[in-house]
């Protein structure tokens, strides 16, 4: 397997990562604007947000060089 492969899968990862993000952000303000939220919903999904940023984060790692020597 090329790194080339490994990093367009890790791109790929990220991507529907982000959109992921994304979306539970907006379900997030959605549920407080409407003032229908669920405090144990809405801890869930921010919990679940807060998992898809670190993964995130490792990702970008994985794909950007360590510039910090």
């Amino acid at each position: 397997m090329s790194s080339g492969h490994d990093e367009n899968a890790v791109r790929i990862e990220l991507a529907k990562l982000r959109q992921e993000h994304r979306d539970l952000d907006m379900a997030i303000s959605a549920m407080n604007e409407t003032g229908r939220s669920d405090a144990l919903q809405m801890q869930r999904l921010k919990k679940k947000k807060l998992s898809l940023k670190d993964r995130i984060t490792t990702l970008e790692d994985k794909l950007l060089p360590d510039i910090i020597a």
